[in-house]
């Protein structure tokens, strides 16, 4: 007869972050941040069933490399957003506080 083992829940990301170097995790943390904003921009335009190829002002290839790159200026953000019908808000805050102050409303 086979014992049933109790298995010890784990956070298997959480005892990765604590064994990286803290310079290493955050340039990770960022990364991993500006791959999900690249995620969320096709996700967006799919959304209301625009294709790369029926944005106003940009190419198809324009709006593929915007989509997959790993830094975007502000003003090709505004731009992109424009052509999608949409707007964009900037807000800065203290980290320790909740407390957040709008920069920016495009």
């Amino acid at each position: 007869m086979v014992k049933n083992k109790v298995l010890k829940k784990t956070k298997p990301i959480s005892e990765l972050d604590k064994k990286m170097k803290s310079e290493v995790l955050e340039r990770a943390k960022k990364m991993a941040e500006q791959e999900s904003l690249n995620i969320r921009l096709g996700m967006l335009r799919e959304k209301y069933g625009i294709k790369q190829s029926e944005i106003a002002n940009f190419t198809q290839t324009a709006v593929s490399k915007i989509e997959n790159r790993k830094n975007i200026r502000i003003s090709t953000l505004i731009d992109y957003l424009d052509s999608l019908g949409m707007g964009l808000e900037i807000n800065a805050y203290p980290k320790n506080s909740g407390k957040k102050e709008l920069l920016l409303r495009v």
